[in-house]
């Protein structure tokens, strides 16, 4: 494997993917825009409870932003569960939104599969 050679070609493709991301999370982000008005949680409502009533739409639209804008993507997101009511998924969104090159693991949409699984077998309350 030659870097100098396939470094190129390894930049074109990652590019496409962030763009492909980017163009992806902008319909998702029309869709909730246009589907969702906002989300009505219990006052002092925790992390659990909001990934709870967080539709896996926007846990998707989260992460396909966070893939396609890596770290500019956590005023999105931030301002994105601000408007849908989603307030304390804010920070979780931020803090990863903010750390660079992760935006490959979506960790909204297994964090909202993993609170599924644990409200059926009834793992956490």
């Amino acid at each position: 494997m030659d870097l100098q050679r396939d470094l190129p070609t390894l930049l074109a493709v990652i590019g496409i993917v962030m763009l492909t991301a980017l163009v992806l999370a902008l319909v998702f982000l029309l869709w909730v825009a246009w589907r969702i008005k906002r989300i009505n949680l219990p006052a002092g409502a925790d992390f659990m409870t909001a990934l709870r009533a967080l539709p896996l739409r926007v846990a998707i639209t989260l992460d396909l932003l966070d893939l396609g804008l890596d770290v500019f993507s956590a005023p999105v997101a931030w301002f994105l569960l601000d408007r849908l009511g989603l307030a304390p998924l804010r920070g979780v969104a931020a803090i990863k939104g903010l750390i660079p090159l992760n935006g490959m693991i979506p960790a909204m949409t297994v964090a909202w599969a993993l609170v599924r699984v644990a409200d059926r077998f009834q793992l956490v309350r």
